[in-house]
């Protein structure tokens, strides 16, 4: 995200390989032909649903803008290394055939197709519904749910084939947390506590999971990536909770809360208690560790989850915050006793802002961590990040022990853009990554 409204976002092209003269660089750029989208999520054509599937290659990325409802293509596939546009659904698609906006997350379909999840209607209200697009010609198909069945909110969403189901999640309305996030408005219903579970072959919403206050704004969804199983894990942002999801042996699904990071009293903030805010978890492809972020406390966990009912913490690393010990803000009280972590400075560079999006290698050695979350909130927690740009880093993984540990070898700051600060969202691996394959 451009921080300079006058300027469109972009898609960067980040070069990992250590052994490359342009290792930890920027290699392209390619700016979108609108301003004010709010690139945030994006997914692939094609993944390990369409197995077997000989003309399906992953060599389109779909960028759904957040505010704007923009939907683009982009062909990765001609040359790797500088994406180009290939195609852009306009907002009155999403508006006059599905009555949606606000486009988050997608996921291509053993089908061909491609499934991405709404979070508004044109209006800014919240409506959780979901748009199909052609998997060839990229154009609205219509709704995937069956009129009048959309859930309140929408944000996120996994599907299991082998088990007939999909389950989503909730942010919240649109026009509610456009500028910023207010507290009153959880207590006058504009954000979710719900999981949505949806019959994956009629499409008809089964049932609703209420997660209760401890679940409230329950975000990232994931699945097992075993096809067989029949549980997940849920990040719920608000009271700094997981959930693991499960199948009931009666065959509906129920949820229960594995993970509290408890909040801190504190002193010189907004508030006087700082929830950790969970806001992106992901399991690792053997279905061992389960990482999240907590963007306000300033860390990265990882838990072992053998035994899926009860996570061990087996690794953490601070990478910045809002309990900074040089900060304004003191802990009065923290149900962990951890002291007030130092300033992350890596090559020189202060860390602004604190770990958001994840992700990690198909090895599960290497996790990829950017610090902005959307612009409205960034503006409102941590304005230095607007001035100084996010960065890109990567957290080295212990994947025998467990064990985080900042390589402090690698950053890309996008503080020193040829347009100015930018704010670094999600991240994709072209070979595929731990939060886009599904298989079936």
């Amino acid at each position: 995200i451009n921080t300079d409204s006058l300027k469109p976002d972009y898609l960067a092209t980040v070069d990992v390989d250590p052994k490359s003269s342009t290792y930890c660089q920027v290699i392209h750029r390619l700016p979108m032909p609108n301003l004010r989208d709010e690139l945030h999520h994006s997914g692939w054509n094609a993944c390990s649903s369409c197995f077997g599937d000989a003309s399906k290659k992953r060599n389109r990325l779909i960028l759904p803008s957040l505010i704007s409802s923009r939907v683009y293509v982009v062909d990765v596939g001609t040359d790797p290394r500088a994406p180009r546009m290939h195609k852009m659904v306009e907002p009155v698609d999403l508006y006059y055939k599905c009555g949606l906006a606000n486009p988050h997350t997608t996921h291509c379909l053993g089908s061909g197709q491609i499934m991405i999840s709404c979070m508004g209607d044109p209006s800014g209200n919240g409506k959780g519904g979901f748009v199909l697009l052609d998997g060839e010609t990229f154009e609205v198909i219509g709704n995937w749910e069956h009129q009048g069945e959309a859930a309140p909110f929408g944000y996120d969403f996994w599907y299991q084939p082998r088990h007939n189901v999909m389950i989503s999640t909730e942010w919240g309305a649109p026009k509610a947390l456009l500028n910023g996030f207010n507290p009153v408005h959880v207590q006058e219903g504009h954000y979710g506590k719900s999981l949505h579970v949806w019959d994956w072959t009629t499409h008809k919403k089964l049932q609703t999971v209420d997660l209760g206050e401890d679940g409230a704004i329950p975000l990232e969804i994931r699945f097992l990536h075993d096809p067989d199983a029949t549980e997940g894990y849920v990040g719920c942002a608000l009271r700094g909770t997981v959930f693991r999801f499960y199948k009931t042996p009666k065959g509906d699904w129920a949820a229960e809360k594995v993970i509290r990071v408890p909040s801190k009293k504190v002193e010189g903030w907004t508030l006087s208690e700082m929830p950790s805010l969970i806001t992106d978890i992901l399991i690792s492809l053997d279905d061992r560790y389960l990482y999240f972020s907590n963007w306000l406390h300033g860390d990265i966990r990882q838990y072992d989850i053998t035994d899926r009912r009860k996570p061990r913490l087996v690794g953490q690393v601070f990478l910045g915050g809002s309990i900074l010990c040089d900060g304004p803000v003191r802990v009065l009280e923290d149900p962990e006793n951890q002291p007030q972590p130092k300033p992350c400075i890596i090559q020189g560079k202060r860390i602004h802002g604190a770990p958001q999006m994840l992700q990690l290698s198909l090895d599960g050695r290497r996790l990829y961590v950017t610090t902005s979350l959307y612009s409205g909130w960034d503006k409102q927690f941590y304005p230095d990040m607007i001035r100084e740009g996010s960065v890109m880093m990567q957290i080295d993984v212990d994947t025998v022990n467990g064990g985080l540990t900042l390589n402090e070898n690698f950053l890309v700051d996008f503080g020193k853009e040829p347009e100015g600060p930018a704010l670094a969202h999600e991240l994709r691996y072209p070979g595929g990554d731990c939060t886009s394959d599904i298989w079936i």
